[in-house]
């Protein structure tokens, strides 16, 4: 079994930066698998917003993020972290990050698809 708990999040002001951490521990590690983080907005859908693939270090950040935010992984800690940049009152949402236990060779979308899922974090971002 997997177990991801999420760190990092708050309440900020625009322009601010934020860092999430989720910490894996369990029978994989973030080298084995592929993680992600997704965020919920109210009255939304849960969204993908980056995507850190296994064994290699390739990334997928959606457009909505992209060259704000950057997701990572630490393979020595076992951690992933989500980099935020620039925080904009759209950015508020609850983020969760999420792990598949197979490989993946392009970001997956599905809420589904995932078999792993953090506790989710609140972040917050006012104008």
């Amino acid at each position: 079994q997997v177990e991801l708990v999420q760190s990092g999040g708050g309440s900020v002001q625009a322009g601010d930066s934020l860092r999430l951490s989720c910490a894996v521990s369990g029978t994989l590690g973030v080298y084995d698998m592929t993680m992600a983080w997704f965020r919920q907005a109210p009255e939304r859908e849960r969204e993908l917003i980056a995507w850190v693939r296994g064994i290699s270090d390739t990334t997928y950040h959606a457009d909505s993020v992209k060259g704000r935010f950057t997701a990572s992984r630490d393979n020595v800690k076992n951690i992933v972290t989500l980099q935020m940049n620039d925080l904009k009152p759209g950015d508020t949402a609850v983020y969760y990050c999420a792990a598949q236990r197979r490989i993946t060779t392009s970001p997956l979308t599905a809420v589904s698809l995932y078999d792993f899922w953090g506790q989710g974090t609140q972040v917050t971002v006012s104008s």
